[in-house]
């Protein structure tokens, strides 16, 4: 090999573009992923904690509707909207009033393993 055919290998930059991008399109790709399931998190978590308000306020308000603790459940469990997770909910007098909590676990699938994160939401409404 000769000197020139060197020092053309080192100029050439024939290439950098695919190079770049093999290097920065799998962060990328993640980084999208990561937030569209750190997305479908909250959104779980805030129509978790909807559900259970709604509960616990038809409990307290609208005693024909919710006349029993099951009647009371699948009202909540109607007015969860949350994709991916089916939380389980229960009903218990309290001593704030009527109470609703639910419990669920959310699943992010990280390449090789799967990371679960616990979620739980408590309403009370006298």
């Amino acid at each position: 090999m000769s000197l020139k055919s060197c020092k053309c290998l080192l100029t050439c930059d024939n290439g950098a573009a695919a190079l770049e991008f093999a290097i920065v399109g799998p962060i990328f790709t993640a980084m999208l992923f990561g937030i569209v399931y750190l997305g479908l998190l909250l959104f779980s978590m805030a129509s978790m904690h909807f559900a259970v308000e709604e509960g616990a306020r038809c409990a307290s308000v609208k005693t024909t509707v919710c006349n029993s603790s099951s009647a009371t459940i699948n009202y909540t469990k109607a007015a969860y909207y949350g994709p991916v997770t089916t939380p389980s909910f229960v009903y218990a007098d309290a001593a704030c009033g009527h109470s609703v909590s639910s419990s669920t676990s959310f699943a992010f699938f990280i390449g090789v393993t799967t990371l679960t994160v616990p979620l739980s939401a408590t309403a009370c409404y006298p």
